[in-house]
């Protein structure tokens, strides 16, 4: 299994109930297949011999396939946003939010190519699959409330409105591209590519008349990088 998996979802935390666990064991292991296999050569068989289980015990926890890795999306996109979360409390200005929710999304344990292939697998059954499309619209909701917490102290709202939509395009396009070409991007260049994207267009907000005073007080105090 993973070592982000089995650091980030064994936690301090008491589960009574030996359905819980074992439930909790299945949800690892389903998303362990599926950085091995993809969606399309991930089977419940495979599981269960990644759990150390049989068939039969993991059809007792989930119904069919489909509901199994349902629940592994949905628990590791809670690890993804608890890394965000962790980053958010320690933020203190608008762009040290805006910071903490790009660099959250490219943490070092979670920016893998194991990982992103298998986002990219679940993804793919997002438009034939009203769950999983009902996750993945939650997760775009948070990435933008997320942003827009930031960004709002940026720029006006309609513009703020566009730079969270581009940031997380590029996000999910970066993540795409690391689950397809693993190796062409590091943490480093994909953080760089959306903070680049951010300072160029509250920069631009800048040249245009009647709009700079904002961004110009924010630049002074720090809070708005500089194009690198």
């Amino acid at each position: 299994m993973s070592t982000w998996i089995r650091d980030a979802w064994i936690e301090p935390v008491k589960l009574t109930r030996l359905s819980d666990i074992r439930r909790k064991e299945l949800r690892q292991a389903a998303f362990a297949v599926l950085q091995r296999e993809g969606i399309a050569g991930a089977t419940l068989e495979k599981v269960a011999s990644q759990a150390g289980a049989s068939k039969g015990i993991v059809l007792h926890y989930f119904r069919n396939k489909q509901e199994l890795f349902e629940h592994a999306m949905r628990e590791a996109n809670v690890v993804l946003r608890d890394a965000v979360i962790a980053r958010l409390r320690r933020a203190r200005t608008p762009m040290e939010r805006l910071d903490a929710v790009i660099e959250g999304n490219f943490e070092p344990h979670l920016f893998q190519p194991p990982l992103c292939h298998a986002w990219l697998s679940l993804c793919a059954e997002v438009p034939r699959d009203e769950n999983l499309a009902r996750i993945q619209k939650v997760i775009h909701a948070r990435m933008r409330s997320n942003l827009l917490s930031g960004l709002r102290g940026l720029a006006p709202p309609r513009e703020a409105e566009d730079i969270a939509l581009g940031v997380s395009a590029l996000i999910d396009g970066l993540w795409l591209r690391l689950a397809l070409r693993p190796g062409s991007v590091s943490r480093e260049q994909a953080i760089r590519q959306v903070k680049d994207h951010v300072a160029a267009r509250l920069v631009f907000r800048e040249a245009l008349p009647g709009d700079g005073a904002a961004v110009a007080s924010g630049r002074r105090s720090g809070e708005v990088h500089t194009v690198r």
